[in-house]
């Protein structure tokens, strides 16, 4: 059975994460900082290895139906790391929408569910469009 309760290793990977994401922009808005981009990948990465867990995250990523985007995404973060970043980001962009494209139902009820942002979020014609994927299920 998994375990969905929070604990410090989780609260460790949900921070890694966050700091991925972070030094990834950072490294975009920086002009395409090949330094930055490679520090924000291998923390986004390993921020999601401990969230979710190493054996979790061996079958996401190994997962049949998720060869294009793991392939994707790891050749971009190659591609960043031997020093093409603008390549690399637009590789990485792409595995990472490939990837992670089954969690966006989980986003939209969890933008739903924000006071004050919600009440954009309930609207009937941006509602009909969440509401399009809600079915679908996570591929975690």
């Amino acid at each position: 059975m998994v375990s969905f309760e929070m604990n410090d290793i989780k609260k460790i990977g949900l921070g890694l994460t966050g700091f991925g994401v972070f030094f990834s922009f950072l490294g975009v808005i920086f002009f395409f900082d090949k330094g930055l981009i490679a520090m924000g990948n291998i923390l986004f990465f390993s921020g999601v290895t401990l969230t979710i867990g190493l054996k979790s995250s061996m079958q996401f990523f190994t997962k049949r139906a998720n060869y294009k985007g793991t392939i994707s995404f790891g050749a971009g973060f190659f591609l960043v790391i031997i020093g093409w970043p603008i390549l690399g980001i637009i590789l990485e962009a792409y595995g990472f929408v490939v990837l992670f494209s089954g969690f966006w139902p989980t986003l939209a009820v969890f933008l739903q569910k924000i006071p004050i942002l919600g009440w954009v979020f309930q609207q009937p014609y941006i509602r009909s469009f969440f509401d399009r994927y809600r079915g679908k299920r996570v591929p975690v």
